[in-house]
């Protein structure tokens, strides 16, 4: 990215996302304003689609004093186009999206600019979803259920988990998928080894990987009781219905199969389109001794997200379902501002939740605000992608088969209060007939 006329440059405004970011979750965040409308001025300059994209709605940045006002660049123009806003030569990073198999195409680019700042926004942000309990270098151990960047290199899925691995995880910390599906006897032998030693560990993965294996112990009679303090982090799921599972079911399953409770199951969103992944904060809550409430996703300071209408793309107003808009400072690569297809809702403090996909009428083109049916994984919808979930959730079902049932050596007593309470205010919101389990245990 070169210096834009007038305009800050891209290492200057690099330098105050970085301090942003340095300041963590709980920063104050009052410069995004004027960080935006620097970066949408440096992208309208040096980004052809995007600028294209902007002309076309007669939206240009000396016209625009406020962030809500940046054009949102579609999700789906990332298929189609090489959207970034630095001279492709110097492209170091690339992650897959959902679209086409052109070379270029459906891809996402960064340079090392941007290399940079989303490894470190995704660190802080794992840091302080997912690990919020642990002191300054604490470490545990991470077992993971998803390829390795070694297997796929393009997958934001495979990187983030490795940095995750590198700045969280212990020596014996490892990915458990390689050429013959998920490890399932090395996966039972570490949390045999958990349960015995008394050691947490946190387990990370795409979801449906979870919900494979727990059906899977499930029907074996396999159940362990982990460590206090062992975690789990699932990726993906939820958008749209989630397989034969609720997200309540999923819940009471990990509580079951690991003891591990609702507060320390905490599921991410990310997208290759957007930056930042954004966390369930039902751990950090529990850390801080926070009321239980309907969990969401906080929005750190370099972020903003807001629900528009699936109709004409108006803002809609907190806790009213619509179509979900990024702006993420870390995108200073490729656009500031992301319009997904992804429908959810936000409150009044500016936290947010996922609810699905949205599906389009294929006769009139309409987007409804009704989730759709089919299931996007986490590790994308490319076919090859999804041939590589399937087979990862194929081995665990065919590798389970060869387990003998077993009980855990303390059986887990019941979470009482803390589940139950979380659950009766875990529903959607009413328009999509969220279930209240008041009585479940």
């Amino acid at each position: 990215m070169g210096a834009v006329s007038g305009a800050a440059s891209a290492p200057e405004i690099a330098r105050r996302v970085q301090a942003m970011l340095a300041a963590g979750v709980d920063g104050a965040g009052d410069g995004f304003e004027a960080l935006a409308l620097d970066i949408f001025a440096l992208q309208y300059a040096g980004n052809a689609p995007y600028r294209a994209y902007c002309d076309a709605i007669g939206i240009v940045p000396d016209q625009v004093g406020a962030w809500q006002d940046i054009p949102a660049f579609p999700c789906e123009s990332f298929k189609k186009e090489l959207v970034t806003s630095f001279p492709f030569d110097q492209a170091v990073m690339a992650q897959l999206t959902g679209g086409t198999t052109a070379i270029v195409r459906g891809q996402i680019f960064r340079d090392e600019i941007g290399r940079q700042l989303v490894l470190e926004a995704n660190r802080v942000m794992t840091e302080a979803y997912l690990f919020p309990d642990f002191a300054q270098n604490q470490r545990c151990r991470v077992l993971i259920l998803a390829p390795s960047p070694e297997m796929a290199p393009s997958m934001g899925m495979a990187i983030g988990m490795e940095e995750t691995r590198r700045h969280f995880g212990t020596e014996d910390s490892c990915f458990l998928l390689n050429h013959g599906g998920i490890d399932i006897a090395q996966l039972v032998k570490a949390l045999a080894q958990a349960e015995a030693t008394g050691v947490p560990i946190a387990m990370i993965g795409s979801t449906s990987a979870f919900v494979f294996f727990f059906n899977a112990c499930k029907k074996k009679g396999i159940s362990f009781h982990l460590p206090q303090g062992s975690r789990i982090g699932d990726g993906g799921g939820y958008r749209g219905r989630f397989g034969e599972l609720s997200q309540e079911d999923y819940w009471q399953l990990a509580w079951e199969v690991l003891g591990i409770p609702y507060s320390h199951c905490v599921n991410v969103l990310g997208m290759a389109e957007s930056a930042t992944n954004f966390f369930d904060d039902s751990l950090r809550r529990a850390f801080k001794g926070l009321p239980t409430r309907k969990r969401l996703r906080p929005c750190p300071p370099w972020t903003r997200t807001v629900a528009v209408s699936a109709e004409d793309l108006r803002p809609l107003p907190p806790g009213e379902i619509g179509l979900l808009r990024h702006y993420d400072l870390v995108n200073l690569p490729t656009v500031l501002a992301v319009q997904t297809d992804n429908l959810g809702y936000t409150d009044a403090q500016g936290n947010f939740q996922i609810v699905g996909r949205a599906q389009q009428d294929k006769a009139t083109g309409k987007v409804s605000a009704v989730p759709s049916e089919r299931t996007v994984g986490p590790m994308g919808d490319k076919p090859i992608l999804r041939f590589l979930e399937a087979y990862v959730n194929f081995s665990i079902r065919f590798k389970s088969g060869w387990l003998k049932a077993r009980t855990p050596l303390v059986p887990p007593a019941c979470p009482c209060g803390e589940l139950a309470d979380a659950m009766i205010e875990e529903t959607d919101a009413g328009a999509l007939g969220g279930a209240v389990l008041a009585g479940k245990p």
